[in-house]
């Protein structure tokens, strides 16, 4: 599998520089501090990862629940599982950082809860219908944008817990829509739907990072960002999950995604 990633590389990276111009420019305004010499290093090693995410994304449309479960690993599921026995609905918060297609996968059998990953749709509909049914083949529930609410609404109404799972750190849709902060030194525009169900509901909300220990093999770890979202203030949920991750982000920045144009969104002034 990853003797593919490598040939993959060679073209991808070597002679076809895809996004080249992109990620240069993303690393290089969020570590102004780095060098030149190290900005390449992250960035060769990006691509080197990028490459894996994409015959990893592949392999785990067919791989079976025990490959999957064997390559994504939970080390500290107990944290969630307890507001299963409360009868607790859960926000899990993340990112595009290492493999995130694992999870949403895995996520009904990672956990007691009923999972339900949150997202968009591909913008191929040829592949779309094929995707979506192997992505939620071993029981997790995948639901898109325009029907969200009324998703969550009906599993609250009827008292069953579930695990939603929100990929946080896309670009949102519009800039006056949007939680804005500053992210690796740029104002940046983030989601904060997952913020707005866990204050409407009264949802736990984790953030879990995702750690690559070696080629294929990941761990996952939860971490509590707030119990009670009705006790704190505004956004303060949303503004600690972009701290987590800008902190994890720079501690190994080659496993996030900077080929896309996370920054394209301005803040609109209304004054």
């Amino acid at each position: 599998m990853f003797l593919l990633s490598d040939i993959i590389y060679l073209v991808a990276y070597k002679l076809l520089g895809y996004r080249k111009k992109v990620v240069r420019r993303n690393l290089a305004v969020s570590f102004p501090e780095k060098g030149e010499r190290e900005l390449r290093r992250i960035e060769h090693r990006f691509y080197h990862h990028l490459c894996d995410l994409l015959v990893e994304g592949i392999y785990n449309l067919f791989a079976s629940p025990r490959s999957v479960m064997k390559r994504y690993r939970v080390t500290n599921r107990e944290l969630v599982n307890r507001y299963y026995e409360q009868g607790r609905t859960v926000v899990l918060m993340s990112a595009h950082y290492n493999d995130w297609e694992y999870m949403v996968t895995s996520l009904n059998m990672q956990l007691f809860h009923h999972g339900i990953g949150i997202g968009k749709p591909l913008s191929n509909k040829v592949l779309e219908p094929w995707v979506f049914r192997r992505r939620t083949r071993f029981g997790t529930e995948v639901v898109y944008s325009d029907t969200v609410r009324e998703v969550v609404d009906f599993y609250n109404r009827h008292h069953v817990p579930c695990a939603l799972m929100m990929l946080s750190d896309q670009s949102p849709a519009h800039a006056d829509k949007a939680y804005w902060t500053t992210f690796f030194h740029q104002d940046t525009a983030f989601l904060y739907g997952a913020e707005y169900f866990a204050r409407k509901y009264d949802y736990p909300v984790l953030y879990y990072r995702v750690d690559k220990v070696r080629r294929g093999r990941y761990e996952v770890t939860f971490d509590l960002l707030c119990e009670h979202p009705l006790e704190v203030p505004q956004y303060s949920i949303v503004e600690q999950y972009v701290r987590k991750l800008e902190k994890d982000i720079a501690a190994k920045p080659q496993y996030w995604l900077w080929s896309h144009r996370r920054w394209k969104l301005k803040r609109i002034n209304n004054d």
